[in-house]
C-alpha cells in the first residue's frame, strides 16, 4: 500500500515482520494503527453482520447503512496495513482472514504465545539476568550490550526492573579489577537516585584508565626481560636458545614470499621424529609439513620459498588441506604449506586465529 487517503509524506512506514521480535513489531504497529484511528477496531473488531442481519439492514435507515459501510472500509484499511507489514513467508498465515482483528489475533497467538509460554520465557530471562557476569575476556561495552539486551527482552514481556536493581546488578557483576570504582560509586552516591547512565559513564572512563595501566605494566614486564634474537621470544638470549643442542634440535625457517616479505619462524622439537604429531607454534607464519600424505586437495606450482636452518632456500612444493579427526567429527585446516625436507609438522597460531579458531593455553596443554 504505497498511498492512503489523507496520507502525507511523513506517513509512518509499517515495519515488516518476519517472525522475529514480535513484541517490538507489535508495539510499532499499534502506534501506526492508532495514528490512523484504527487500533480500537483491530483490538475489538467490528461485529460483522451475518446474512440474517443483512436483510434487516436493508430495511434500516440509509445513515446506519453508510456507518456500517464506513466501518467495513476502515477495517479493510487496518487489514491492509497489517498485510503490508508481514513478510511474504508469513503472509499465508493471514491470507484467509477478512477482518483486521482476525489477522492480528492469529499473529499474536502464534508469535507471542499464551500467558504460560510467556511466563516460562520470563522466568528464563530472570535467571539469565541473575547469573550473568562480565567475563574476563569481555570488554565492558560488550558486557553492557549483553546485559541491556536481557533487560529489553524482559521489558518486552512486561517486566521492567527498577533503576536501583539495575545499578546494583551492574556493580556486583564486574570483575575484581573494577572493585575500586564500584566501591567509590557505592559509598559516594545514593543508589536509589543514581541514574543507570551515570554509572555506565563512570565505568567506561574507569575502563580506559584500566586499559592504559595494564598496557603500561605489560610493556614494563616485557622490557625487563631479555629478548632472544633467534626466535624473537622473551626470557632468554640467543646462546641459551641454541645452546642445549643435545636435548633440542632448533629448526629455523623463514618463509620468503615473492614480494620479499620475511616471516621468521623458530620451532623447538625433540629429536624423536613422530611425523603425525603437530607442534603448535606461535612463531611461525604458516602451517607447514614435509609429509605429503597428510594433505588433501594439494595445489602445486606456488611461488613461495622457505629458508631452512641450514640456510638453504627451499621452494614450497604445494599447499593443501589437513583433515583432523576430532570428537566432533572431521575438521579441516586449510592452507597448509608442503615443504619437502621439513621434519616437523607445524601449526601456526597466527594463521589459526585468522581463520576464526580460539586457542586457550594452560596446564601444559593448548585447547583449539
Amino acid at each position: 500500500m504505497s498511498h492512503m487517503a489523507g496520507s502525507s509524506t511523513s506517513e509512518l512506514r509499517t515495519p515488516v515482520f518476519n517472525g522475529e521480535n514480535y513484541e517490538f513489531w507489535s508495539i510499532r504497529m499499534k502506534t501506526i494503527l492508532k495514528s490512523h484511528g484504527l487500533w480500537d477496531l483491530v483490538e475489538h473488531g467490528c461485529n460483522d453482520p451475518d446474512s440474517k442481519k443483512e436483510k434487516e439492514i436493508e430495511e434500516t435507515k440509509d445513515a446506519e447503512k453508510s456507518t456500517l459501510a464506513q466501518l467495513l472500509m476502515k477495517d479493510a484499511r487496518a487489514l491492509g496495513l497489517i498485510q503490508s507489514a508481514v513478510s511474504d513467508q508469513l503472509f499465508p498465515r493471514i491470507v484467509n482472514e477478512e477482518t483486521s482483528k482476525g489477522a492480528w489475533d492469529i499473529l499474536k497467538l502464534e508469535f507471542r504465545g499464551d500467558k504460560q509460554v510467556q511466563n516460562v520465557k520470563l522466568q528464563g530471562l530472570r535467571r539469565e539476568f541473575e547469573y550473568t557476569r562480565m567475563k574476563d575476556s569481555e570488554s565492558l561495552s560488550v558486557y553492557l550490550a549483553r546485559l541491556f539486551d536481557i533487560l529489553n527482552h524482559m521489558k518486552s514481556y512486561g517486566e521492567e526492573l527498577s533503576r536501583e536493581r539495575i545499578v546494583q546488578k551492574l556493580l556486583f557483576s564486574l570483575p575484581k579489577s573494577y572493585d575500586p570504582i564500584c566501591s567509590v560509586i557505592e559509598h559516594s552516591k545514593d543508589l536509589e537516585i543514581l541514574e543507570v547512565q551515570e554509572v555506565v559513564a563512570s565505568l567506561k572512563s574507569f575502563e580506559l584508565r584500566l586499559d592504559r595501566h595494564t598496557k603500561n605494566s605489560t610493556e614494563r614486564a616485557f622490557a625487563s626481560k631479555p629478548k632472544c634474537h633467534g626466535c624473537g621470544k622473551f626470557g632468554h638470549m640467543i646462546r641459551e636458545c641454541n645452546g642445549n643442542k643435545n636435548a633440542h634440535k632448533m629448526n629455523y625457517a623463514n618463509q620468503v614470499e615473492e614480494t620479499g616479505t620475511l616471516f621468521y619462524m623458530c620451532n623447538a622439537a625433540t629429536d624423536v621424529k613422530k611425523n603425525h604429531s603437530w607442534y603448535i607454534d606461535s612463531g611461525c607464519s604458516n602451517h607447514m609439513t614435509g609429509n605429503e600424505g597428510l594433505l588433501v586437495d594439494i595445489q602445486r606450482n606456488l611461488n613461495s620459498k622457505v629458508k631452512m636452518g641450514t640456510r638453504e632456500v627451499v621452494p614450497v612444493a604445494g599447499k593443501g588441506t589437513l583433515v583432523i579427526k576430532t570428537k566432533l567429527g572431521k575438521k579441516h585446516i586449510q592452507e597448509v604449506m608442503l615443504v619437502l625436507g621439513l621434519e616437523e609438522n607445524l601449526l601456526s597460531v597466527g594463521q589459526m586465529m585468522e581463520h576464526g579458531y580460539y586457542l586457550v593455553f594452560g596446564g601444559n596443554m593448548v585447547n583449539v
